[in-house]
């Protein structure tokens, strides 16, 4: 734990990297809890141009400062969190480095898509005693209600869970479908302008959500990807949908999808649910039930213009450029909706010095089964945890 935490009632943020990644929700979170206080914002030396103009843009709308040196950053006083955000190819090594400065670290999910720098996230975190958490759903409302019902025993022995999570943005429509996807692997893992790996960047949240209730390990996976909504994903040789089966430990079954499905392809952000089957009887809980829906005289929501930037609506601020507007249909019932956000729950592990519910022991653990996935949708096989190194 850093010596500034034990001086000072807040803690200090530097955030990695800034506009068109998740930071521009992670630091408006962190910048709402009274215990914290945002330092400055900075990312590696050596960032693209477009990067650093993005990072600056962003620490000038924070009115923070941009320091261009993240080794210099991570010396400044009064740091005791990093929040991480770059693209996924350099993610990995930033949490290694800001780990070793001794600074608690929150991760944009996936953690990483490398299997040997997760393991060594896990020792270096480990070695240098600090806390860690990478960004879940299992905090919000839908999920902790889930785990509830679990823990509640109404439903018996858990033998089999299904979690969905597709995310219902972009422009769909536009992919050549008749076309069996064959997978690469290793996967292609890069953030570009219009489309993600879907499969690693969606399921990510249902695969997290499936472990912690589960409490047990993974000991098989069968993958699949494929194209089904978007020219841009076929053009990038990346999926936008996938899923998983998986054996667990004790021998519960369980399946998770993730995705992109469009704008139009829910009522509103997307579907996250999961099914829950146990020796006495089963239970959907849905993100948004209960719920109202409203169908009335003003005009239907439209999907908004593409923003050349962003064409999939992956980030807040590209989508306010383009007045994107709320879905009105789906009103979620009051306890459907979370009351404190991930990144505090973070401080509160912090502050009372225990373990995150998603730590990088779990996010090492999603890298690893999300590899397999792609191996095994590659090879048609199952695929037997754990993975060969190397």
């Amino acid at each position: 734990m850093s010596e500034a935490i034990s001086n000072d009632p807040t803690l200090g943020v530097l955030l990695v990297s800034g506009l068109r990644t998740h930071q521009e929700n992670y630091a408006a979170n962190f910048a709402k809890d009274p215990r914290c206080r945002l330092i400055g914002l900075t990312d590696e030396a050596d960032v693209s141009a477009e990067r650093a103009q993005l990072n600056q843009a962003y620490a000038a709308q924070l009115d923070v400062p941009y320091m261009h040196d993240l080794n210099q950053a991570l010396s400044l006083p009064g740091v005791d969190l990093v929040s991480i955000c770059a693209e996924p190819e350099r993610r990995g090594r930033i949490v290694i480095q800001s780990a070793q400065a001794g600074k608690h670290v929150y991760i944009d999910k996936p953690m990483t898509p490398y299997l040997p720098v997760a393991d060594q996230i896990v020792d270096v975190v480990a070695q240098q005693g600090v806390r860690s958490q990478m960004f879940s759903m299992n905090h919000l409302a839908w999920a902790q209600r889930a785990k509830q019902v679990l823990d509640s025993g109404t439903l018996g022995e858990l033998v089999a869970i299904h979690a969905d999570n597709l995310f219902a943005k972009g422009p769909a429509g536009t992919a050549t479908l008749g076309t069996p996807r064959q997978a690469p692997f290793p996967p292609i893992i890069s953030n570009f302008v219009d489309a993600k790996a879907e499969l690693y960047a969606m399921s990510i949240y249902a695969l997290g959500l499936v472990l912690w209730l589960a409490q047990r390990s993974v000991e098989t996976v069968y993958g699949r990807t494929a194209n089904y909504f978007f020219e841009a994903h076929q053009r990038h040789n990346v999926e936008d949908f996938g899923f998983l089966v998986l054996t667990l430990a004790g021998g519960i079954n369980a399946t998770v999808t993730g995705g992109r499905i469009g704008w139009t392809g829910h009522g509103g952000e997307g579907t996250n649910q999961v099914y829950l089957v146990g020796t006495k009887g089963a239970m959907l809980i849905d993100a948004y039930a209960p719920r109202i829906e409203i169908y009335d005289s003003a005009p239907p929501w439209v999907s908004p213009p593409v923003n050349p930037d962003d064409p999939m609506g992956f980030w807040g601020s590209t989508q306010r450029a383009v007045n994107t507007q709320p879905k009105r249909i789906y009103r979620p019932l009051a306890g459907s909706v979370h009351a404190k956000s991930d990144e505090s729950h973070f401080i509160d592990c912090i502050l009372e010095e225990r373990e995150a519910v998603v730590n990088v022991r779990m996010a090492a653990d999603l890298t690893e089964i999300l590899l397999a996935g792609y191996k095994s949708a590659s090879t048609g096989d199952v695929i037997r945890l754990p993975l060969e190194r190397g």
